[in-house]
């Protein structure tokens, strides 16, 4: 019998909760309870708070004692993200379901983020329809509105249980009703893809694949550079094609996009084959038009759509972003390429077109061929546009020669 677990404060929702693990047990699945509020749990839960302190290092009578929400919020959600992965690993459940606030919510979405990607995971939230990146952050949870607080059970939040409970049901009860497909086992590369390099990606990829590789895309988002990166450090990926480095254009200028500090490291620190490139390094991301801060009113904007503007970067900025992208590259200690699209760096940085900017692509080429360290990183020159069917065949073919050696 499938389990699914179900965690949250069951002292200040404990009627709630108990329906949810009614209507659970109602579909033939068995239910798996874990207490993450302060006090006592409105009915037996298989995972006390106790527990969940004390993996943390706390007994809960300190959290109590200490009256401090945030401080029980914090030492709780981080006794959850160490207990859940174990209780998991341990079979105690297959799915796991959550309701609640911004409280509840940061309670439990660190354990479900600890979780491996492929296990069922659903928390309704009031905060579902904002901002969800601090919650779900690089992995698969699934988040829905709860349309009204957790509070109470009434016409619309009983809908709402419901219907998170048989989707929390499929997920779990389906698993093996659709068998996975037999697949040849075939070795992971990385690419990474924006709009305005999707030609190039696109080339590159067919190609690999009919050489027998398999290849998983990530949008250059922030998020899937993050995501990459996460997998990378994992030991599922075998080669590198970061052809779209622009997260350090929102990184260095303040876009809306940025993929953090630590991108473009993971290849080199477990000396994973990697061609690089210098893909949308004409453009930092904001979203509508009028949302662009009034200090760069006065620059290159394009509307990409009507929910993402681009602004082209300036030769400042560009000696900027090329010294970033110069320090992760010099961590390489092997199997390292950069490769130059000498005619443009992405659909837009193309003659007639809205970013086209020579002199700003020369500061960047010349920052990067001066800054990296030739000893370790080979830099070919193309004349292409990053698009050009040439190029992306190149870097492909490029990435296959590192991965043999």
């Amino acid at each position: 019998m499938k389990t699914i677990a179900i965690a949250g404060t069951f002292d200040t929702k404990g009627k709630e909760y108990e329906y949810v693990k009614g209507l659970v047990e109602r579909l033939g699945l068995r239910s798996f309870t874990i207490h993450t509020g302060v006090f006592e749990s409105a009915f037996v839960s298989d995972v006390s708070n106790e527990e969940v302190a004390r993996a943390a290092g706390y007994h809960i009578q300190e959290i109590v004692d200490k009256k401090d929400r945030a401080f029980a919020t914090d030492i709780l959600s981080k006794g959850m993200e160490a207990l859940v992965p174990k209780l998991y690993k341990e079979g105690k459940f297959d799915g796991i379901l959550s309701f609640g606030g911004s409280g509840g919510t940061a309670l439990v979405t660190p354990a479900m983020r600890a979780l491996p990607i492929g296990v069922p995971k659903l928390m309704v939230s009031t905060m579902a329809s904002g901002n969800t990146q601090q919650y779900v952050g690089i992995s698969d949870i699934v988040m829905m509105p709860s349309i009204v607080d957790v509070a109470g059970l009434n016409t619309i939040s009983t809908t709402i249980f419901k219907n998170a409970v048989y989707a929390i049901a499929g997920m779990v009860k389906f698993q093996e009703e659709i068998k996975a497909e037999a697949m040849e086992e075939k070795p992971l590369i990385a690419a990474t893809m924006f709009g305005v390099t999707t030609p190039c990606i696109e080339f590159a990829k067919e190609y690999l694949e009919e050489q027998g590789y398999e290849v998983l895309i990530f949008h250059a988002t922030g998020v899937g550079g993050k995501t990459m990166e996460s997998l990378i450090n994992s030991g599922l990926i075998k080669g590198v094609l970061d052809l779209t480095t622009t997260e350090w254009c929102d990184e260095v200028v303040g876009g809306v996009l940025a993929a953090g500090t630590n991108r473009c490291e993971a290849a080199a620190k477990n000396k994973i084959p990697q061609v690089v490139s210098v893909g949308a390094l004409d453009m930092v991301n904001f979203g509508p038009y009028e949302t662009v801060p009034e200090a760069f009113a006065a620059r290159n904007l394009y509307k990409h759509n009507p929910t993402v503007t681009l602004m082209r970067t300036t030769m400042q900025e560009n000696v900027i972003i090329g010294g970033k992208l110069v320090d992760k590259l010099n961590m390489a200690t092997e199997k390292t390429v950069l490769m130059l699209p000498l005619q443009g760096v992405s659909m837009i940085d193309a003659q007639g077109q809205v970013f086209y900017g020579p002199e700003e692509d020369k500061v960047l080429f010349d920052t990067l061929r001066n800054g990296v360290n030739k000893d370790v990183v080979e830099v070919i020159e193309m004349d292409n546009n990053i698009n050009d069917y040439e190029f992306a065949i190149a870097a492909a073919k490029k990435l296959m020669e590192l991965m043999k050696a």
